[in-house]
């Protein structure tokens, strides 16, 4: 078993402090953050697993880079998908690679002082309980003594500068990798949510299938995800850029010229169905909830709300208000951060532990 913090727990020094591990584990990013020093870690949550020798050898951003160009006996995986643990023994390795990047400098003045060592964490409003007991069994194995599960609204409500505790509804979008999760949140709780699974990554296969139905070309994932970011957007700016795929008639590289309105085109029933799943949301909640949605209005946040424009189309979409939050993509871990100042608000918001 892997204890990080195993040396330093067993010190028997009677001095006592804390050392506060926020983290949120996103089916495309991860995000690690300490307390008082801020975000320390954003990769991809991507690994390359070697079937010859049984190990992993790629992590985070190295392990992104190769999709699709590596042998047949290394394997990138995924190990979150749809923002839930599938790959229990990919995501310890995955955690410990990070942890040994971006944790262990900060542990130096713990050495001689013993301390508790605390890990807070996100998860899914839907998450099911065996889900739930997966992202504690990960952090127990990594050898933190206290282990604490939020969910992920009520972070995602304290990233947006939100008073969590405050009795006045708020709804907020997290336009994820693996998940889109539409939740109203007051009282420090979630009031109602709505998910779908559709989310970014799904939007590159979309994005995939488009280009190889209108044009005849197979595109790579990572080449996807270019395009997404690069043309996609709600301002009606229109641009142009040149990809380079496989010819599906001879199979030799092919150039093709792709616009934005293609891109936007191809992705229409996806954001359709987002847009959807809000509208429910707000039908199944109590009037004087919904008042207070439309004074208010619905904040976005998660790694798709930095596509240009979009808060003024689902506002021409929905009739309501829409902002985004300042960094949208590590809204979730600020969150944390930000209600770890003072960490009764963490122990008020936590699970049952499992």
């Amino acid at each position: 078993m892997f204890d990080l913090f195993g040396s330093f727990k067993k010190i028997p020094l009677p001095f006592f402090n804390s050392f506060d591990i926020y983290l949120d584990f996103g089916t495309t990013n991860t995000k690690i953050a300490v307390k008082d020093k801020g975000v320390v870690l954003n990769e991809p949550s991507f690994l390359g697993f070697n079937t010859k020798t049984r190990e992993y050898i790629f992590f985070g951003h190295e392990a992104k880079n190769i999709v699709g160009k590596t042998p047949e006996f290394i394997k990138i995986t995924q190990p979150i998908v749809n923002s839930v643990i599938s790959d229990f023994d990919a995501e310890v390795s995955l955690i410990k690679n990070f942890f040994e990047k971006a944790i262990n400098v900060y542990l130096k003045k713990y050495q001689l002082v013993k301390t508790n060592f605390r890990a807070i964490s996100t998860v899914p409003y839907s998450t099911t309980e065996i889900e739930k007991k997966a992202v504690e069994e990960v952090l127990f194995k990594m050898g933190f003594s206290d282990v604490f599960l939020i969910d992920k609204p009520i972070a995602n409500a304290a990233g947006a500068n939100i008073n969590v505790f405050s009795h006045h509804p708020n709804l907020i979008v997290d336009l994820g990798g693996g998940l889109v999760e539409a939740a109203i949140t007051s009282g420090g709780g979630v009031v109602n949510e709505k998910n779908i699974k559709s989310a970014g990554e799904n939007m590159n296969h979309l994005i995939a299938n488009y280009v190889y139905l209108k044009h005849g070309i197979i595109l790579g994932e990572n080449t996807c995800e270019l395009i997404k970011i690069n043309l996609l957007n709600f301002t009606n700016s229109e641009k142009i850029i040149t990809v380079r795929g496989k010819s599906l008639e001879t199979g030799l590289p092919k150039s093709i010229r792709l616009k934005s309105s293609e891109i936007k085109e191809s992705l229409t029933v996806n954001f359709s169905q987002i847009i959807d799943i809000i509208k429910e949301l707000i039908e199944i909640s109590p009037p004087e909830v919904v008042d207070d949605i439309y004074d208010q209005g619905i904040i976005l946040c998660g790694g798709l709300a930095n596509i240009p424009g979009i808060e003024k189309y689902f506002a021409s979409e929905l009739k309501i208000d829409v902002i985004k939050t300042k960094s949208p993509a590590e809204t979730t871990v600020v969150g944390l951060l930000s209600l770890g100042k003072n960490f009764e608000n963490i122990t008020r918001l936590s699970l049952p532990k499992m």
